[in-house]
């Protein structure tokens, strides 16, 4: 008899402990689950990317033996009319820097013959702002330049823009 109430006992402890373990399963999946929810929803609202494949392009680095630099003289740009209503100019020296090891500088390398298109790009972009956002965004109207390049060649070889000279009226 001792020993059936010695089993009976352990077979109800066996089917406690499954009991509380199955509530402490769920209890720890249920917490789990929204943990991951709110780290999504954290790493969404910092834009991380949680293991995905990075589809950011990556930064070329190019060695100064390879640099070709392309010189864009003095151009005088009309900008946006200001609050003052009066009419302002940019007086720019732009330099455009390319990688000589690019495909594309063999067949786009010699930039005179198109050096009017890439002033016409210039003066689209620059001629947007005022003189004020002028000055103070020179690193924006740079990149937008350099898009600006890069889409009418459908090319990367042009990889860098520099206004090395700006004056504002």
């Amino acid at each position: 008899m001792k020993k059936n109430l010695i089993s009976i006992i352990i077979l109800t402890l066996l089917i406690i402990n499954i009991v509380l373990s199955s509530i402490t399963l769920f209890s720890v999946f249920g917490t789990n689950k929204k943990t991951a929810a709110l780290v999504t929803d954290i790493a969404a609202a910092v834009n991380l990317d949680l293991g995905a494949a990075q589809e950011e392009e990556e930064i070329v680095t190019v060695s100064m033996a390879d640099v070709v630099t392309y010189d864009i003289a003095e151009m005088t740009i009309p900008l946006k009319k200001a609050e003052d209503g009066k009419e302002h100019y940019a007086l720019l020296s732009i330099t455009l820097s390319m990688n000589s090891k690019d495909k594309d500088y063999e067949v786009y390398g010699d930039l005179t013959t198109r050096e009017s298109l890439i002033k016409g790009e210039i003066n689209d972009v620059v001629a947007q702002y005022t003189v004020d956002q002028a000055r103070e965004n020179s690193h924006v109207i740079e990149e937008q330049i350099l898009e600006r390049i890069q889409l009418l060649f459908d090319s990367k070889f042009v990889y860098d823009v520099t206004i090395s000279g700006a004056l504002y009226q």
